[in-house]
């Protein structure tokens, strides 16, 4: 094995607070072993967790570094291909190094990191980092050719080497971070965040020997409700969705990106389960994550955004003149140009499109939508709310039979249960409001009101017997309780002086009753009769607080 003393090219200090201290998320930092992969062409990525040993590995099959390579390039921080004047390797893939920064978030997650790394007909040779030592070269402010690397041990890769012609080998003990995740989350994680399949299906990432494919956000697809596509976007993620309740819906934009967002049925689906994770709008530039939850800066404070997530693919932010990235390549440089232009599109164009859509697809599912759209008021989706919520017992029965059939009669009632619900809540306000000023001002009973009472008081005892009840029915048993609004009206004004020029609510009653009935016995109103009710109630509830403020005035 080559005996080489390799060592950093940079100050100490510096290293710390550019690898150490500024990688805080820790898929950040996996992600950078798993670009410089990508940039090395490698065709695989493994990651073998060892929790017993609070231990993993990352290996790659890329083309590997000799010794010349390892000092000169890996440990010479700042090093970039780009800076030479070359964006793509050898498969034509973009390279997504930048700034030669990356390979420092290597030192934030573990407390050892041992690299281990060989061409195709070379030895292995590397190094390792122990950050211990770091701290206290860093203390005794030792240089660089004060603190050479430590000599690999051979042995943390014995089982990692077997039909690894070329590549890399990285090494992480005593972590800090993966280890408190499962690794069907840790696939999540990177099925999530990784999408470097779009630019070359050859790439695959293993953990623990299983393959990162879309299956591993299955949840996720069976919750997905709802898609809006950008530009004619296509993958295997949004093809595979399952249980879409409509077709998707698509935006187009002169600018050179493409993507997708979509709505799931509760906001807590996002959440990714046993992490601290959750499904946010993000933005892919070549296959690789630049900012999460990118409406973070636009934010309107709208219900519907609790419910979105969705990739935006925008390569053109990817300049070799201009790199639009930070430092910590967790974000985007706020003023960059692409990235406004992405910030206005989504706000102009996308989100209004998306916010009202939802609505209106939500609404005609029966579920709750968006409260500040206008296309509703706010009583009539509580109403449909509450429609929503009672049919849902009438199709609890997976196995009933007909339940096909029962769900679509539901669907079909639910404009009119709509409008009834709401209609029938004004008729119980207006009368028993009016009931309620007449008990209040001690008004003496009309001849009519006394002789409707008797004759629906008998009837109902009648009633009652052939069905055999021998309880009350009626909370109250007085005269008004038998009547109806034109009596109660009528009742309620004899005795109240109404000045002349003051509407009275007889006639509203009158128009009110017939409509009123069909309500009342659940019948379903035509269009024109809807709109009748709707401006009698309007003109009743204005006269019914007009009475009362009459009779406060006497007072």
């Amino acid at each position: 094995m080559p005996n080489n003393n390799f060592q950093f090219e940079i100050s100490l200090s510096v290293l710390n607070h550019l690898g150490r201290n500024l990688y805080r998320n820790f898929i950040t930092v996996l992600g950078e072993a798993i670009s410089n992969a990508w940039d090395a062409d490698a065709n695989n990525v493994w990651i073998k967790i060892d929790k017993a040993n609070s231990t993993f590995s990352i290996k790659d099959d890329g083309f590997g570094m000799t010794a010349t390579d390892f000092q000169s390039k890996f440990l010479k921080i700042g090093y970039s291909k780009r800076k030479e004047g070359i964006i793509r390797s050898s498969k034509k893939r973009p390279f997504i190094g930048a700034k030669g920064i990356g390979k420092l978030a290597l030192l934030s997650c573990a407390d050892r990191i041992s690299i281990f790394t060989k061409t195709d007909g070379t030895e292995y040779v590397g190094g390792v980092i122990d950050n211990y030592g770091l701290d206290n070269a860093i203390t005794n402010d030792l240089t660089p050719n004060d603190y050479p690397l430590e000599k690999l041990n051979f042995e943390l890769i014995s089982d990692l080497t077997e039909g690894h012609q070329k590549g890399t080998i990285i090494v992480f003990e005593n972590t800090k971070e993966i280890i408190r995740n499962s690794e069907a989350h840790i696939k999540k994680l990177l099925a999530m965040n990784f999408k470097f399949s779009l630019l070359d299906e050859e790439f695959n990432l293993f953990v623990n020997g299983e393959k990162v494919t879309i299956n591993d956000l299955k949840d996720l697809m069976d919750a997905t409700e709802f898609l809006w596509l950008i530009n004619q976007y296509s993958d295997e993620y949004i093809e595979s969705l399952p249980s879409l309740k409509a077709d998707p819906s698509v935006i187009t934009t002169a600018l050179d990106l493409k993507g997708f967002i979509a709505t799931v049925e509760k906001p807590g689906q996002l959440k990714i389960r046993g992490t601290e994770e959750r499904a946010t709008i993000d933005l892919f530039v070549n296959g690789r994550l630049r900012e999460k939850n990118i409406i973070r800066h636009i934010p309107t404070q709208r219900i519907v955004e609790s419910y979105m997530y969705g990739q935006i693919h925008f390569d053109a932010m990817d300049q070799s003149d201009n790199d639009p990235f930070t430092s910590s390549r967790e974000g985007i440089v706020d003023d960059d140009e692409n990235f406004q232009s992405l910030l206005d599109f989504l706000k102009r164009v996308v989100l209004p499109k998306i916010f009202d859509d939802w609505d209106k697809l939500r609404l005609g599912r029966g579920e709750e939508g968006d409260e500040e759209n206008q296309r509703k008021s706010r009583r009539l989706r509580k109403a449909r709310g509450l429609y929503s919520e009672v049919s849902k017992d009438y199709t609890s029965d997976e196995d009933a039979p007909g339940k096909k059939q029962v769900e679509n009669w539901l669907a079909e009632l639910q404009d009119d249960a709509e409008f009834n619900i709401n209609a029938y809540t004004d008729c119980f306000l207006s009368e028993n409001l009016i009931r309620k000023y007449i008990d209040n001002q001690g008004i003496e009973i009309t001849k009519r009101a006394e002789k409707q009472s008797s004759k629906l008081r008998d009837k109902e005892v009648k009633n009652k017997e052939t069905a055999g009840i021998s309880f009350d029915l009626r909370k109250n048993n007085d005269p008004m309780s038998y009547n109806d609004m034109d009596t109660l009206v009528l009742w309620a004004e004899e005795k109240t002086t109404i000045p002349k020029n003051a509407a009275s609510l007889l006639n509203d009653a009158i128009n009110y009753k017939p409509v009123r009935n069909i309500v009342g016995h659940t019948g379903l109103l035509t269009d024109i009769a809807k709109q009748h009710l709707n401006v009698t109630f309007q003109n009743i509830k204005s006269r019914v607080v007009t009475l009362v403020s009459m009779k406060k005035d006497e007072e």
